[in-house]
């Protein structure tokens, strides 16, 4: 299988996303205790796969969605 674009965006779109939300929600969380990266780490090791499947469930909804408000914004 040839792997497509439309394929790898959104894995890599994820991947930023959770990186920087885990890092985010991490430190809100529990600040910088010493063993700030390791959580982060592991929050981010979930995080990532299960962003990845909400991307692809969420890109088709989006783009209806967007679709039909250009579409009704154009009225």
């Amino acid at each position: 299988m040839r792997l497509k674009p439309q394929h790898l965006q959104p894995v890599i779109m994820a991947g930023i996303m959770a990186f920087v939300m885990t890092a985010i929600i991490t430190w809100l969380n529990l600040g910088f205790p010493p063993d700030y990266f390791l959580r982060w780490a592991k929050a981010f090791v979930v995080a990532w796969p299960l962003a990845a499947i909400a991307a692809f469930v969420a890109i088709p909804i989006a783009q209806r969605a967007t679709l039909n408000i250009l579409a009704w914004l154009a009225r």
